[in-house]
């Protein structure tokens, strides 16, 4: 949601770390821009309803995993079977489950007990890192209302928009204001 205008808006300023955060993170990976490419306006929670049903699917998939190779007889073609449902979530994850299956294959209990360790790695950095993303743009979002909301407050009493942006700025980000001449 960033306000269109020939000059950028103050709050468009406000999602320069959202976007930095965004682009840095070799974790969040081309999938989840495809994601965010399918919500819309008639289903504006759909990438947070789609995240949080991976995560509590992928945490029940390893619990089951520990629980399997918790026991005295490992089934490893169950192991196996678990492994290949998390293999899709992502390129890091996917090398970390070809080599689990490996380890299944073999029937080494290390190996996938190792494997298990870095699947849960991989999915508490990725958790983190879209929960902070979705903080942040939780953020910008009430920020980016309450800005509209004295916009249009502002303009009714006669203000410029060039004149409210630049107010706004320099109230908020100071003299290091990009937006202002």
């Amino acid at each position: 949601m960033r306000l269109a205008s020939e000059k950028p808006c103050a709050v468009d300023y406000l999602w320069a770390p959202y976007d930095l955060y965004r682009s840095s993170s070799s974790v969040l990976e081309g999938q989840f821009t495809q994601l965010q490419q399918l919500q819309d306006e008639s289903n504006p929670e759909f990438v947070l309803e789609v995240v949080t049903l991976f995560f509590e699917d992928s945490e029940k998939l390893l619990d089951e995993l520990t629980r399997t190779l918790d026991q005295k007889t490992v089934d490893f073609k169950k192991v196996d079977a678990h492994v290949h449902q998390l293999k899709g979530s992502s390129a890091r994850v996917k090398n970390v489950c070809m080599a689990f299956r490996n380890y299944c294959e073999e029937m080494d209990h290390e190996g996938c007990l190792t494997c298990l360790q870095q699947l849960k790695q991989e999915y508490f950095l990725v958790k983190n890192k879209l929960e902070t993303l979705f903080k942040l743009e939780q953020k910008i979002v009430a920020v980016v209302f309450i800005w509209a909301t004295i916009i249009d407050a502002m303009t009714l009493g006669g203000e410029s928009i060039d004149t409210i942006n630049d107010n706004f700025c320099f109230r908020v980000v100071g003299d290091n204001c990009p937006l202002t001449s």
